[in-house]
């Protein structure tokens, strides 16, 4: 049963035996306001004295109140004190949980904002694998998820650095109104410069501030929304096709990233020295030398690799993996 049923049980058992004392009393000659004097009397035990000279009737009947009294006011005491308590400590221990869940977390994605982009955000980070923690002012919104989740402003240093930001591998901005999200990205960027922000604009205009407050990337969802659709009625083969290998699941291949970390062995040297595609399967569609240059789309042989450098290919999981472990620094002894 639960606390609400409970308590709702307990709060009409205590009307409904304070009618019955008040009855009783009246039946045997109280008045209105003297039986429900003497009813609370006995009930509570305070013991003032009778209202009248108490006759056999009056005893049997007030015995058989006191006995039932006290147990129906200690059940209700009871019932009380615990769906007042019970819900705070249970909070309380779920909130300790889910703060030990989060401080465990590293090279996660934090959400800021759980509305419709923000649900739709984080089903495809999770559908790809990402650890996600969500940041929502509304309790309603976040409660019920499975997720590590805080209940706070975003905005505030405190909330990001309990939800890991300094940990986290990107952060994802999409809050109710632009004022908010770029006060959002101004913290996010001062409390970790080389942190990945994600911040969604409502409108064209914001999206130069929010790239101004520091964002990596400014995305306005209503204006991708209508390229793809404008893309789906001129090109609908190529459209459909970056869909598949994007987002849908059962498609094994896909579109990827892979970083030239520091240290790699593939740093500094020629593509066409490497011969990546021969030993990892996968097709090189594109070459970023740094993080704020243009892509080289299918990059040659004399494109000499730099640090920090980003490769996109096309490719099954396998393969990427491959591609992945030929780019990372090698493991020391």
């Amino acid at each position: 049963m639960s606390n609400i049923r409970r308590f709702a049980l307990a709060i009409g058992g205590l009307v409904g035996f304070t009618a019955y004392g008040v009855v009783g009393y009246m039946i045997l000659g109280y008045t209105f306001l003297d039986a429900l004097y003497q009813t609370c009397m006995t009930m509570t035990t305070v013991g003032y004295g009778e209202v009248h000279q108490p006759t056999t009737a009056m005893k049997i009947f007030s015995t058989s109140l006191m006995i039932m009294g006290v147990g129906i006011a200690l059940y209700n005491l009871t019932v009380m004190v615990g769906t007042i308590t019970e819900g705070e400590v249970r909070r309380y221990f779920e909130r300790r949980r889910m703060d030990r869940r989060i401080a465990a977390m590293s090279g996660h994605v934090i959400v800021c904002g759980h509305g419709r982009v923000g649900r739709s955000a984080v089903e495809h980070l999770k559908s790809m694998g990402a650890q996600v923690v969500v940041v929502d002012t509304e309790p309603e919104r976040v409660v019920h998820l499975q997720d590590p989740y805080l209940v706070g402003d975003c905005t505030r240093d405190e909330v990001l650095v309990a939800a890991g930001v300094h940990r986290a591998r990107a952060l994802v901005a999409t809050l109710e109104t632009d004022a908010d999200t770029v006060y959002l990205t101004l913290s996010a960027r001062a409390l970790r410069p080389d942190l990945v922000i994600i911040s969604r604009a409502r409108t064209v205009d914001s999206k130069e501030k929010l790239s101004l407050a520091g964002a990596t990337r400014a995305v306005n969802p209503q204006l991708i929304g209508g390229r793809r659709i404008a893309a789906f009625a001129l090109q609908a083969h190529v459209a459909e096709f970056l869909d598949v290998v994007m987002h849908d699941d059962e498609f094994d291949f896909r579109v990827q990233q892979v970083r030239v970390t520091v240290d790699s062995p593939l740093a500094g040297r020629r593509l066409g020295d490497l011969n990546l595609e021969h030993r990892s399967g996968t097709r090189l569609l594109a070459y970023r030398p740094g993080p704020r240059l243009p892509f080289e789309p299918n990059p040659d042989d004399d494109t000499v690799l730099a640090t920090g450098s980003v490769l996109i290919a096309f490719g099954t999981s396998e393969q990427i993996d491959s591609l992945s472990t030929l780019a990372a620094a090698p493991v020391s002894a």
